[in-house]
């Protein structure tokens, strides 16, 4: 759910790094809510809120996201994501997502470092076992170029120069979770006008992209996302295939 939630729309590699905006975020509040639509079906099926803070040098980032009382019979979703942005260059510093997930909890927890281009991330993993016992275990990934998580990669999302991307362009990089690294290869399909879920229209940028892991295999269905054209480039509307029906992400307001 949250993979969904969180836009992992990554539109930044080595080759575009002169692309982010010089401009920082203030502090923000944006909300979302998640819908399922299945045929004829299209209900509410959670909430989400995504915040960011200045901490003097650095952003601090929150994800809370839960489904709804009808949802909850079925896969009940408390997920909590805190993550920090260094603020000069907007390099991830460290990422934690605690999640409570049909009654299984789990916590992932990455610190970074950083050599030349070169980038290490440290995982340590905590899971509760039947027996109610939780269980550690620890890797360590590397990569070279720029790399993100499941949150820092919202915020590189926004500062790209959506006009300067040619349609059909394919980009490429890599996140880091909490026991593997991905690639995301991303592609621009240009501007469209989209209705959100209180029937108004807006032009956006429509965003395709999806996750492979050894470099090859896939690891999620392609995922699209609309993003706003204005200044502050918010995702707006995501839509992601489920084994039956469809998730869709609506920005409700800040």
């Amino acid at each position: 759910m949250t993979r969904f939630l969180l836009f992992l729309t990554l539109l930044l590699t080595t080759t575009y790094s002169s692309a982010l905006s010089a401009k920082g975020f203030e502090n923000e509040k944006l909300h979302y809510v998640i819908t399922y639509k299945w045929g004829l079906i299209h209900k509410d099926a959670g909430d989400a809120t995504l915040s960011l803070r200045n901490n003097g040098t650095n952003y601090d980032l929150m994800l809370a996201a839960k489904t709804k009382p009808w949802a909850d019979r079925f896969y009940q979703v408390r997920d909590t994501l805190l993550g920090s942005i260094r603020i000069k260059d907007m390099k991830a510093l460290s990422y934690s997502k605690i999640a409570h997930e049909k009654g299984k909890y789990g916590k992932d927890v990455i610190t970074y470092s950083y050599s030349g281009n070169k980038a290490t991330g440290f995982c340590k993993r905590y899971k509760r076992n039947k027996d109610g016992k939780i269980s550690e275990s620890e890797k360590t990934l590397h990569a070279t170029g720029p790399v993100y998580d499941m949150l820092s990669v919202f915020y590189y999302l926004r500062l790209i120069n959506y006009d300067d991307l040619q349609k059909g362009r394919v980009i490429k990089a890599t996140v880091f979770s909490g026991s593997k690294a991905e690639t995301i290869t991303i592609k621009s399909l240009g501007k469209e006008m989209i209705k959100l879920r209180d029937k108004t229209k807006r032009e956006a940028y429509h965003i395709q992209f999806n996750f492979t892991t050894g470099g090859q295999k896939k690891s999620s269905d392609d995922i699209d996302t609309w993003i706003s054209t204005d200044s502050q480039h918010i995702p707006l509307y995501l839509v992601g295939q489920l084994p039956v029906g469809q998730v869709r992400v609506y920005f409700t307001g800040q």
